[in-house]
């Protein structure tokens, strides 16, 4: 009866043992995974994968950290100028992330290319790039894990709003600084500098109503077309159907738009303002009396198209 808590005791061991060596087996394969990630990732924010590394470290188990993945084509060949644009975007959120001192091995930001990765494209059925797929740490990427392009844009700050929805990381966005807004006020400051300066005390051109409305209703007809908006959201310019080869310059959705469509609705807008400007010079012009009317009896046959007589 001595030896029975001792028989037990080796039963138990002997149970736990492959369970404990599979189980430490599982966590070295996952130290080693994320090691890697974690060296390339010092190397180059976005991971470029092949179909190998995507088996391998994003879809096998097991897995304890989140992967981005951009589903692009990048091939000059491909002719996807949409690619390269969100291609942008993405390096610049990736960049942020790297260079946080909120970084951690959470979250990593992969890319794979369709011609490095088409067996990846096949194997997820994904016929369209970019695509943008958060897979979590557990479980399989949800409906929400995919990545609105069309509604959202693919402007960084779009992405990491909804990278924070999806993991829970909050990604404060740093750009690269852009020096062109500086220029261009510096041009504009000479100018109006060197204006003032040739014209001396003459300073009526400052109280031109004609120059003033001008500026305003450009700034209005860029703002009522959408300019604001593609701003904030960074939408493509346009979009080519990668199997047809169509090009789509108006969007589908009422949610959405591309950059093109706001300049047809501003050629549209514009073309509206200056024939209403037209219209009011023409009835207030000091146009002879009789000449005014032969150019009204001579359009009498458009009166009804435009306005009852």
């Amino acid at each position: 009866m001595a030896a029975l808590p001792v028989l037990v005791l080796v039963l138990l061991l002997a149970c736990g043992g492959p369970r404990a060596a599979g189980q430490k087996r599982k966590e070295m394969v996952l130290s080693e995974k994320v090691s890697q990630l974690m060296e390339w990732t010092s190397k180059r924010s976005v991971i470029r994968m092949n179909g190998d590394k995507f088996r391998r470290l994003v879809k096998a188990p097991p897995r304890n950290y989140s992967v981005i993945v951009m589903f692009t084509a990048l091939q000059p060949h491909r002719q996807c100028v949409v690619c390269k644009q969100a291609d942008e975007e993405y390096q610049i959120l990736a960049n942020s992330w790297r260079y946080s001192s909120a970084f951690t091995n959470k979250i990593f930001f992969a890319m794979v290319d369709f011609d490095e990765g088409s067996d990846v494209f096949q194997m997820l059925n994904m016929n369209s790039a970019p695509t943008f797929i958060n897979f979590p740490a557990k479980g399989k990427p949800k409906r929400g894990d995919t990545y609105e392009l069309q509604v959202r844009g693919f402007a960084a700050e779009q992405l990491a709003r909804w990278v924070a929805d999806r993991t829970d990381v909050n990604i404060r966005v740093i750009r690269p600084p852009n020096y062109a807004g500086p220029l261009m006020l510096g041009l504009l400051l000479a100018v109006i500098g060197g204006l003032v300066y040739l014209r001396g005390s003459n300073l009526d051109f400052l109280y031109n109503k004609t120059g003033w409305a001008f500026a305003a209703l450009c700034f209005v007809l860029a703002m009522t077309s959408g300019q604001m908006w593609n701003h904030i959201r960074g939408p493509p310019y346009a979009h080519k159907n990668p199997h047809t080869g169509q090009v789509n310059y108006i969007h589908g959705s009422s949610q959405a738009q591309f950059v093109a469509e706001t300049h047809i609705v501003l050629l549209f807008n514009g073309g509206v303002t200056l024939g209403m400007v037209l219209l009011h010079e023409a009835a207030t012009s000091d146009m002879d009396v009789g000449k005014r009317k032969r150019e009204d009896s001579s359009n009498f046959l458009l009166c009804p198209i435009f306005w009852p007589c």
